[in-house]
Formats: structure tokens, C-alpha cells, sequence
């Protein structure tokens, strides 16, 4: 099969390394890729947000199968273009895309389905935003969000009023996200442990796969501000088998089944943030793709192949495919970062010290934000780097692998947190897939 895979971060990365490990697979192809994406396709430089340019090229080079990474192009209807061209197509439609695009619509969506989630009010108007925001029946904390996507940084928890104002203004001015902060959500903040969930859907059939933790702070304990993410691990405690159904039965069908009975038919992986409350789960957000760096520590520990799997939801025959199984061994993945991010960066850093991390049993180092610069150095290129994956028998194990394979590499100005998947509680220490 010849694959076109579109995007150029850690996720494409580790897409990349599992779509080049099938047998099936005869040709890989990335728009635009990255350095670590070249060592397993080949490198078209069409941006991934150049939807036009993106199209044409699929269809005329007839792919088997184009595989949607990020989320812009898919908000875009690239999707849309591709199946109108008959060319199959890993990725939901712009329709089905809304539950990300649009956090408005994604919470007004749960809410006429009946699918938990925070209590929440919508703004577009700052004065009316800062009169609910300042009134005393407020309760706080809470949390402000911009509407449209915005890498995963417009989210601001607010402990008092003058934060949360200060958000809303920031973001319905247009100065923190542009037009994707046009509109804000205000929701109650919810209490209990993330988790991030993951189904493929081909329209109607869906499978789960393994539960992941994220780590969305950039400081260790969960301090500083939000980022597109800092580590993750898998498997994930806090799931076992009858939470597992009732997450199936109270979100995943009725999101599944509410999005086609709008005509807005799912075809691809739905990112499902939750927190697992003590009243039962509670969605935090949808998005339409894999997430980043979720996607590090799921490829690894598929047992199997993901080509076939992402190829059935693409042809709508998901529910003809084996149900994908995940293997007894644990995954962790810790994110290295240009020094500022997730404000402002330095580009150009060399980065050292990857080949001697690879050469540790059981690590893979996953390209973020590289480049080849002039001189053919490899070095820095925007705010996470690297994305430092390492499978071992239990998590523990795996931890302490990653982290002796991210003491390895080395540019100026990296941090990363050093407390990914540190130790948890008995309690929180069951379950997972």
C-alpha cells in the first residue's frame, strides 16, 4: 500500500515509525515530515495547513490511503475533498471535525445529548462575559477557553475573578488567540484524575483503544501554564473493566451516535479528555485526531498493525476488523523542550545526543520540532523537541528507561519535567487496558 501521511510533529513521528513497521505498507510519504519522519518516508514539503495543495497531490498521486495527523487540515475539510475525490482517507469530516474545531459546539453537542460534562455558560460579548465572571454567585475556581483550536494553550484556570476577566479579555479580544478566541467557554472546573481516551470510529462501528495519561503543565507538579503537553504514559490506572463499559455506555455511543444522527458521521480516532470524577466520568473536550504526545506511548504498545486498523475506518468496516489488543508492557514518554516554551523560543539550538538515547533497549526518540540547518546539524525548531519514548515490563521500569535515555541528550536551554509517570497511589494504581 503507498501512504500519505500528513503533518510534521512528534504524533506524525510516531505514526510514521508504526506505518513503517507494516507489512502491508510499500511506500510512506509525509507532508511536510520532519527529520526523524524522514528516516521512514519520504519528504513532500506541503505544509499541513495547505489544504488545496495537499488535495491535489493525494489525488493525483492516488494514494491507498491518506492519514490525517493534526487538526487544522481536518477543521479545514481536507477530508471532505478527499472522499469527494474517492481517495480513502483516515480522518473525520470538517462536520464531525467541530467537536475540536469549535469548543462551543462541542459542549452544546453534549449537552443536547445528554453526554456528561462540566456545567458550562458561552460568551461572545466581553461586558457580559465579565459581569458573569465578576458576580457573586460565580463560584471559582473555574475555567475560561477559548472556542477555536489554539495548540493547546487556550485554557486558563481561574481561582478568582480578576484571573478568569483577564483570560476572557485576553481571548475575546483577539490579542491571545486571534479569531479562535472570538467566543469563550466558561465551565465549573471538575475534580478528579485525567485521563486520555481513545475509540476509532468508521461512521457507526468503534473500538477502544488503550487509556493514556497526559501531563499538560510545564512545570513537574503540575505547576505553570498549560502546553500542548509534557510526557505521557500508558497504560493508565483508574479504568477497570465496569468503568470501562459504563465510559462506553454513557459517552463514547452517544457521542458516536449523536454525531451521525446530525449528519455529522465520525471516521477516524476521537480523543476523548476525561475526569474521572467521584460522581463517574466527565467529558473535558473532544478532539479529532490522536493526540501528542499520547500518540508516543500508544503505537508502541499495539499489538499489532495499525495500517489495517486505520484503513478499516477509513472504508467504513471497522466492525469487520479484529478488535486491536495492547500488550502487558507499560509506556512512557517524557517531552523535551526549547527553553521559554511554551512562550517564546530560540530556534537553531544543535541538539546532541539522540543516537547514544536510541542505543538503550526499548527507547525510541520522536521528532517534534527539528530541522536540518545549513551546515546539516540537526537542531531545534520550535517549542517541544523531542518526545523521548521508552516500553518496559511495568511502568515503573519503562520510567526509568525514558528518563536515562532523555539524561543522554542534550542543547541549550532543554527542560523537560522530571515527574512523568512518577509513582501513584494504591488507589489510583488499577485498572488500564
Amino acid at each position: 500500500m503507498r501512504v500519505l501521511l500528513i503533518g510534521s510533529g512528534g504524533r506524525e513521528s510516531a505514526l510514521a515509525w508504526a506505518l513503517g513497521r507494516s507489512p502491508l505498507l510499500t511506500d510512506l510519504t509525509c507532508a511536510p515530515g520532519n527529520p526523524g519522519i524522514a528516516r521512514h518516508a519520504r519528504r513532500v514539503a506541503i505544509g499541513a495547513e495547505e489544504v488545496g495543495a495537499l488535495a491535489a497531490h493525494a489525488i493525483a498521486e492516488r494514494y491507498d490511503l491518506v492519514v490525517v495527523g493534526p487538526e487544522a487540515p481536518l477543521v479545514a475539510g481536507l477530508a471532505d475533498r478527499l472522499r469527494d475525490a474517492g481517495r480513502p482517507v483516515f480522518g473525520p469530516s470538517a462536520a464531525a471535525a467541530a467537536v475540536e474545531g469549535s469548543k462551543a459546539f462541542s459542549k452544546a453537542f453534549m449537552a443536547r445529548h445528554g453526554i456528561p460534562t462540566a456545567a458550562f455558560r458561552i460568551f461572545d460579548d466581553l461586558e457580559e462575559a465579565r459581569r458573569y465572571l465578576r458576580s457573586p454567585e460565580t463560584a471559582y475556581p473555574l475555567v475560561v477557553k477559548a472556542d477555536g483550536l489554539a495548540a493547546g494553550k487556550g485554557v486558563v484556570i481561574a481561582g478568582e475573578p480578576e484571573t478568569a476577566q483577564d483570560a476572557a479579555t485576553e481571548m475575546l479580544s483577539g490579542r491571545a488567540f486571534g479569531d479562535a478566541g472570538r467566543s469563550i467557554v466558561v465551565e465549573e472546573r471538575l475534580v478528579g484524575r485525567e485521563m486520555s481516551y481513545f475509540v476509532l470510529a468508521d461512521g457507526e462501528a468503534f473500538v477502544e483503544l488503550a487509556p493514556c495519561r497526559d501531563y499538560k503543565r510545564v512545570g513537574d507538579g503540575d505547576l505553570g501554564p498549560n502546553t500542548g503537553g509534557m510526557g505521557t504514559f500508558s497504560p493508565a490506572p483508574g479504568l477497570d473493566r465496569p468503568s470501562r463499559e459504563r465510559l462506553r455506555e454513557t459517552i463514547v455511543r452517544p457521542t458516536i451516535r449523536g454525531l451521525a444522527a446530525e449528519g455529522r458521521a465520525f471516521q477516524g480516532v476521537l480523543f476523548i479528555g476525561l475526569m474521572l470524577t467521584e460522581s463517574g466520568p466527565r467529558v473535558l473536550e473532544y478532539n479529532a485526531r490522536f493526540g501528542d504526545p499520547e500518540t508516543q506511548v500508544l503505537v508502541p504498545r499495539l499489538d499489532g498493525d495499525w495500517l489495517p486498523l486505520l484503513l478499516a475506518c477509513a472504508e467504513g468496516r471497522l466492525g469487520r476488523q479484529p478488535a486491536p489488543a495492547f500488550r502487558e508492557d507499560a509506556a512512557v514518554c517524557v517531552v523535551m523542550a526549547s527553553g521559554g516554551y511554551p512562550g517564546a523560543t530560540t530556534k537553531g539550538r544543535p541538539i546532541h545526543g539522540i543516537e547514544a538515547a536510541e542505543a538503550i533497549p526499548g527507547v525510541v526518540v520522536f521528532h517534534a520540532g527539528t530541522e536540518i540547518d545549513v551546515s546539516g546539524r540537526l537542531v531545534t525548531a520550535g517549542g517541544r523537541v523531542l518526545g523521548v519514548t521508552a516500553t518496559g515490563h511495568d511502568l515503573p521500569a519503562a520510567r526509568e528507561t525514558a528518563y536515562r535515555a532523555v539524561a543522554e541528550i542534550h542543547w541549550d536551554g532543554e527542560h523537560h519535567r522530571s515527574d512523568i509517570a512518577a509513582p501513584v497511589s494504591a488507589a489510583e494504581d488499577r485498572g488500564g487496558a
